[in-house]
């Protein structure tokens, strides 16, 4: 047995309130607020030493679950399915390296905790897979970082052997068209970014909702010393980079949305620019009109469009539409669909080019996301769900590692600067943007290199709490 393994002991999670300071539009739902699950996880080493590890992420109910099902009921049975979490990965016996305890509790016990769960709610409510994956985040951080703290190092140098029990090859397959590409005898460190980088170019949301330019915003322009328009965040961050939210239902609008962004942008000195549909289309044929007219009628925004983003359905196993000839236009990222290296793999069929990592589906299924992407030639990125707190860090740590096509997107600064404030006196290039780039050199030490010692922040009560 590996002396390294570990095993959870005990769990607890609490429910972190934040207000948006600004609205957020997610396809047809808009955000003003959101929890943040932030959960602590101990565990035990062979010699029965324990070891606490934390980790969040934000439950955002309209992105995870979209549907006519009201906000109140969707909110509080992901909170609920939180607390069953906490007693189901308390009572998980697995011992092992992280990766190992965290994908077998995805592949073995959350298909029939989340079926069992399901069933308990009214009719025509049911928590979709997104969401539950998003429920479990903030516990498989938490159980990533807790073994970094229990060994005494940062747990992205334990991707590895001797560290990890299994290769590659015991938790994902090549695809069937991939001559000479093999896990056997591979690690996720093997296809991280050499060397890693701390400094990273920010990507800025640009919502469907947002104010192009101070005078649009007028008398709506927020009090809070912060920006409220694009033009002015362009200014005051230096920005360089640009993800446009579309709305996918309405060309017109969508094209003149990327032009009005391009006039502002470019004098500015913004460099690249992404478009993201939103979810909402059906038909390739929609996403290639606009690129096509942006092509013809902007070509110097058309120069520095970088990939097009997850303009199709979420469920991609329920609408297998062929995207090749989107991609051969302009590469084209999975992000709602992309729920684990199979989706990636049947994308990749479909004609999907890239893949957007999110945090937010759990570390474990990340890092596999990301090494079956890479070791089959597709593209990546890493996107945020406005992350705030103690979830920024570990979203800037993946990108840091990840090779990303161009940064890492982060707009928790735009939409809830405040809640951050604690955090960001510990780590104040992870909570601003400089000269259009984050830093992440203040994640120090062992496990994800939080520095909560340093951290003043005074936690709800516990939500719920479970122990072997």
């Amino acid at each position: 047995m590996n002396p390294r393994n570990i095993r959870i002991s005990a769990v607890r999670w609490h429910a972190l309130p934040v207000t948006l300071r600004l609205p957020l539009k997610f396809g047809h739902e808009t955000v003003t607020s959101v929890v943040c699950a932030r959960v602590c996880v101990t565990v035990e080493k062979a010699d029965g030493s324990l070891a606490e590890g934390w980790g969040e992420t934000p439950l955002s109910v309209q992105w995870v679950w979209p549907s006519p099902v009201p906000y109140d009921v969707r909110s509080k049975a992901l909170h609920d399915f939180c607390d069953t979490l906490t007693e189901a990965y308390a009572a998980f016996g697995t011992r092992g390296h992280p990766m190992e305890i965290g994908h077998d509790f995805l592949e073995e016990a959350l298909p029939g905790i989340l079926k069992k769960f399901n069933a308990g709610l009214p009719e025509g409510v049911a928590i979709p897979t997104l969401a539950a994956l998003v429920c479990c985040s903030p516990f498989d951080l938490a159980l990533h970082d807790a073994y970094g703290i229990a060994h005494g190092v940062p747990t992205y140098s334990t991707y590895c052997a001797p560290w990890m029990n299994r290769d590659l090859s015991a938790y994902v397959t090549p695809a069937a068209d991939a001559k000479g590409v093999t896990f056997a005898g591979r690690y996720p460190v093997d296809y991280f970014r050499s060397p890693v980088t701390t400094k990273l170019l920010a990507w800025h949301l640009v919502g469907g909702l947002d104010y192009l330019t101070l005078a649009e915003a007028g008398a709506n322009k927020v009090a809070d010393g912060y920006p409220s328009s694009l033009d002015e965040w362009i200014k005051a961050d230096g920005l360089k980079a640009l993800k446009v939210k579309l709305r996918g239902n309405d060309a017109p609008w969508d094209f003149e949305r990327l032009q009005r962004i391009a006039e502002i942008g470019l004098p500015l000195g913004v460099e690249l620019f992404t478009a993201d549909f939103n979810c909402t289309v059906m038909d390739p044929a929609y996403v290639n009109g606009v690129l096509d007219r942006v092509k013809v009628e902007l070509p110097e925004l058309w120069k520095r469009l970088s990939y097009v983003e997850q303009p199709f359905p979420y469920e991609l196993e329920e609408h297998r539409i062929d995207v090749h000839s989107v991609s051969q236009r302009m590469p084209l990222f999975l992000d709602e669909s992309a729920h684990d290296w199979r989706i990636v793999r049947l994308g990749r069929e479909l004609g999907w080019t890239g893949v957007a990592l999110k945090t937010c589906k759990t570390q474990t299924g990340a890092l596999l996301s990301l090494c079956w992407a890479r070791a089959h030639g597709m593209q990546l990125m890493v996107q945020d769900l406005t992350n705030p707190m103690m979830a920024q860090m570990t979203h800037v740590l993946l990108a840091a590692h990840a090779p990303t096509i161009a940064g890492v997107e982060t707009n928790g600064m735009q939409f809830y600067p405040a809640a951050s404030a604690a955090e960001a006196k510990v780590h104040p290039l992870l909570y601003s943007r400089r000269e259009g780039q984050v830093d992440g050199a203040s994640l120090r030490g062992p496990g994800f290199g939080y520095r909560l010692a340093e951290i003043s922040r005074e936690l709800p009560p516990v939500r719920h709490s479970a122990v072997r």
